[in-house]
């Protein structure tokens, strides 16, 4: 993908995660995924974008002293009217908590949540069309929405984004596969009272590593935790982790990196 890349609706473009400690969390990224930063929108605060070989991947900005939110990496979902787009989601059960708003010459975003209140972003590209670079250790490559079932949450993502969803046929697992032009993109996971409370529904990226092991080895030793260590899954060896503000994520080595 390139910069020049309109991105189709619906398809996740962005991460964005809002910390406390900017300065801190730079070096944080910057260890574990060798990320370089560059100055970003500073519509909402301080906000950098962190590159990659010279490429966007991710943006991190400060939150003001006196907001107390949650700290998560949310995911963006491309528009071609980030306008619209804020409607639709009011009238299928969704808010809008902020937006849309122009993020300078970059495009126009919204930060919003589902009926079940798990947070994501909606992005209207300009001269800003989202990560440059997928795929390579240190990228995003998949975002999963974590929540109580997907039914009725499936129908409001394919209403808003015009999704194509796909049920993984299994009785033990409640799971959508979300597709743009037939290529999947996104995935929902029904996990029901497994869901932690203090979290609710919420989405998860999920990073590429060279080696998870190694990379969940550095986490911790860079004042991270791991929540879940290491483990086979159906995309790869992963594992649950979050940075020192809380600020939870997956790495994965993923099957297709492994096959490469």
């Amino acid at each position: 993908m390139t910069e020049a890349t309109r991105r189709t609706p619906g398809t996740p473009c962005w991460v964005s995660l809002m910390v406390h400690g900017l300065d801190a969390t730079q070096e944080f990224y910057r260890a574990l995924f060798g990320w370089e930063f560059v100055p970003g929108p500073q519509q909402l605060g301080p906000y950098v974008r962190a590159l990659l070989d010279g490429k966007e991947v991710a943006g991190i900005g400060q939150l003001p002293p006196d907001r107390h939110l949650p700290v998560a990496w949310t995911p963006y979902l491309a528009t071609d009217d980030a306008h619209e787009t804020a409607e639709a989601i009011r009238s299928c059960g969704g808010t809008v908590a902020v937006g849309p708003i122009d993020a300078a010459e970059a495009g126009r975003m919204a930060i919003c949540s589902d009926p079940t209140g798990a947070v994501f972003g909606v992005w209207q590209a300009e001269l800003h069309h989202g990560i440059a670079a997928a795929g390579p250790p240190g990228t995003p490559v998949w975002n999963e929405l974590l929540t109580y079932e997907t039914s009725a949450v499936g129908k409001f993502y394919r209403t808003v984004f015009g999704f194509e969803a796909e049920p993984v046929d299994s009785a033990d697992f409640d799971r959508m596969t979300l597709h743009v032009a037939g290529r999947p993109v996104a995935s929902l996971h029904g996990v029901g009272t497994a869901l932690a409370r203090d979290r609710g529904a919420h989405w998860m990226t999920s990073f590429e590593v060279a080696d998870t092991d190694a990379a969940a080895h550095l986490v911790a030793e860079l004042g991270g935790q791991v929540l879940r260590p290491p483990g086979e899954a159906t995309r790869g060896r992963h594992a649950l982790v979050s940075d020192p503000e809380g600020a939870v994520f997956t790495i994965v080595h993923s099957t297709a990196s492994a096959a490469a």
